[in-house]
C-alpha cells in the first residue's frame, strides 16, 4: 500500500466523516426537538436548529482532533473493523466531553445538554456503517487490482508458502504476488501454483531494477541473517519496502503452544486441526446443514435422476472411491455427468489435461453427457454428497476430496490438507473452482484448516451461492 495511496483514502475518509458528524448531529437534534424524546420540549426552550449550526460547526472540528489524536485515520491493511469503531467511540467521548467542559468555562449558552448525547450516540453509529461501506468498496476494489501492491517473497520453504496462502486467501488485503526466490535451484526456477521461481536471491538487485515490485517479504530463517541484512539493504536501496517473517521456529503462531514449567516457558508446536469443541460444532452444522438441504432440494433431484436415465445408458448415481481425513477410503456419490464407460477413456485424453499437478481437467471432455453437461454447470451433480456429510465422511465445507491415485503423487506438505474431513464446498471453490492451478488449491485448504472457525464456514456457505448461480469456473 504506497504512502500516495494511504494518503488518499485518509484524505476521503476523512472529508466523508465531515458530511456523517454534521448529519448525526442534525439527526439529534430531530430526535430531541422534533420527536421530543424523552420527554416534551417546553415552549420557552425550544431552540431552532440555525442556532445550533455554530455549534454544530465547533462539534465537528473537535471531533475530528480527537479522531487525529486517536488514530482514526490511521489506514492499516486488514485492521479490524470493530477497532475502528472503538477507536471512533473514544475520540466522541473525549470530543463531547471537551465540548462540555469548554461550555461551562466560558460560560457560553448551552441549550441542550441531551442533544450532545444523542449527537455521540449518532456519530458513532453513522460512522461505524460508514467504515463498513468504505471497507466494502476498498476490499472490491482491490479484489480488481486497484490500491494492490506487488509483494516479491524471498523464500519458498514452508514459511513462503504461509505467506502465499494467506495472502491467496484475502485477496481484500490488496497484495498480489508477482513471484519468489530462492536459492534452491530446483525452487529457483519453478513454480508453486501460479507463482513462478524469479531466481535467486543473488538475482534480486535486477529483480528490484525492473520497477514491477512494491515490497518483498523476506521469509529465511534466521540462520541466514547476513544474507537477510543484505537483502534488507538491497531493498532500501531501491527505495522498497522490506518485510521479514519473524522466525519463532519458522511456524505460524497459530500453531505454538505455551505452557510453564515452573515459570518457565514452554513452547510446542502442533499440526494445524480443528479444535474438538469446533469439530463438534462444525458436525451439527454438517448434520442440520445437509438435512435442510436435501429435504429442499429433493424435487430438483428427482428431476435430475429422471433426465440422467432418459439422456444415455448407464447408473444414475456416480460411486468413485476417494481419500478423506486422515487418508482413510470412502466411496462418493455424485449424480452420473458422464457416460458409463468414462474411466475406460481416460487414458486417452490424458494428453488433453488442463489441469496441474495430479488432478485431470477438460474444458470440453467428451466423456460428459448433455445432461451432465448442465449437472455440472448448476453443480446439481453434487447433491449426493450431502448423504456423505450425513454418513460423517464428508463436511459441508472443507478441502476437495481426491482421487487415491492424486494422492499418490502428493509432495510431503500437500498431504496436510488430508488432517480435516473433505467438504462440498470449499475455499477453493469460492475463490476459483476449477481455474486455480492444484498448488493454489492446497494453499487455500492448508489456509482454511489454520484458520477455522464457524464464522469462515458460513462465510464459505454464502460465497458459494452466487459461484453455482453464475456457474464461475464450473465445468
Amino acid at each position: 500500500m504506497s504512502k500516495r495511496y494511504r494518503q488518499t483514502v485518509a484524505l476521503l475518509t476523512a472529508l466523508t466523516d465531515i458530511v456523517l458528524i454534521n448529519v448525526a448531529f442534525a439527526l439529534a437534534y430531530f430526535v430531541r426537538y422534533q420527536l421530543e424524546w424523552p420527554r416534551p420540549v417546553i415552549d420557552e426552550y425550544y431552540v431552532p436548529y440555525q442556532t445550533f449550526i455554530p455549534i454544530a460547526a465547533l462539534f465537528t472540528g473537535v471531533l475530528l482532533l480527537t479522531f487525529l489524536l486517536e488514530r482514526v485515520y490511521e489506514v492499516r491493511r486488514g485492521r479490524p473493523w470493530l477497532d475502528e469503531v472503538y477507536a471512533i467511540l473514544n475520540g466522541t467521548t473525549n470530543g463531547v466531553i471537551l465540548l462540555i467542559v469548554f461550555f461551562f468555562v466560558s460560560g457560553s449558552p448551552l441549550y441542550s445538554r441531551l442533544i450532545f448525547l444523542y449527537a455521540a450516540v449518532a456519530v458513532v453509529v453513522v460512522l461505524g456503517l460508514g467504515r463498513a461501506v468504505r471497507n466494502w468498496i476498498l476490499n472490491a476494489l482491490r479484489r480488481r487490482g486497484v490500491g494492490v501492491d506487488r509483494v516479491l517473497v524471498v523464500g519458498a520453504g514452508e514459511t513462503g508458502r504461509m505467506i502465499m496462502r494467506n495472502i491467496v486467501a484475502q485477496p481484500e488485503l490488496g497484495y498480489r504476488i508477482v513471484g519468489y526466490v530462492d536459492d534452491d535451484p530446483r525452487k529457483a526456477n519453478g513454480a508453486v501454483g501460479r507463482f513462478s521461481g524469479l531466481g535467486t536471491v543473488d538475482d534480486l538487485p535486477q529483480i528490484l531494477a525492473a520497477g514491477n515490485v512494491d515490497e518483498v517479504i523476506v521469509t529465511l530463517p534466521w540462520m541466514y541473517h547476513r544474507k537477510i541484512l543484505r537483502i534488507v539493504n538491497e531493498c532500501a536501496r531501491s527505495e522498497i519496502r522490506a518485510r521479514i517473517v519473524p522466525d519463532l521456529f519458522q511456524m505460524s503462531v497459530r500453531r505454538l503452544d505455551m505452557d510453564n514449567l515452573n515459570g518457565l516457558p514452554l513452547l510446542s508446536v502442533q499440526e494445524p486441526r480443528i479444535s474438538t469443541a469446533g469439530q463438534i460444532a462444525k458436525r451439527v452444522l454438517d448434520i442440520i446443514g445437509a438435512a435442510v438441504v436435501l429435504i429442499l432440494t429433493a424435487p430438483f433431484m428427482a428431476l435430475a435422476a429422471l433426465a440422467i436415465r432418459l439422456d444415455s445408458p448407464g447408473p444414475i448415481l456416480f460411486r468413485q472411491e476417494r481419500v478423506g481425513r486422515g487418508e482413510s477410503r470412502f466411496t462418493l456419490y455424485k449424480f452420473r455427468t458422464m457416460y458409463k464407460d468414462a474411466e475406460e477413456q481416460l487414458e486417452t485424453l490424458k494428453a488433453h489435461n488442463e489441469a496441474s499437478g495430479p488432478l485431470f481437467k477438460m474444458k470440453n471432455d467428451p466423456r460428459i453427457t448433455r445432461v451432465g453437461r448442465i449437472l455440472r454447470r448448476t453443480s446439481v451433480d453434487e447433491l449426493p454428497q450431502l448423504y456423505n456429510v450425513l454418513k460423517g465422511e464428508m463436511s459441508l465445507v472443507g478441502p476437495r476430496p481426491p482421487l487415491p491415485r492424486e494422492v499418490e503423487q502428493y509432495q510431503d506438505w500437500h498431504r496436510r490438507r488430508l488432517a480435516v474431513a473433505p467438504g462440498i464446498t470449499g475455499l477453493w471453490q469460492v475463490s476459483g473452482r476449477s481455474d486455480l492451478t492444484f498448488d493454489e488449491m492446497v494453499l487455500l485448504d492448508l489456509y482454511y484448516i489454520e484458520n477455522w472457525s464457524l464464522f469462515l464456514d458460513f462465510k464459505i456457505l454464502l460465497r458459494t451461492i452466487p459461484q453455482v448461480i453464475f456457474a464461475r469456473g464450473a465445468y
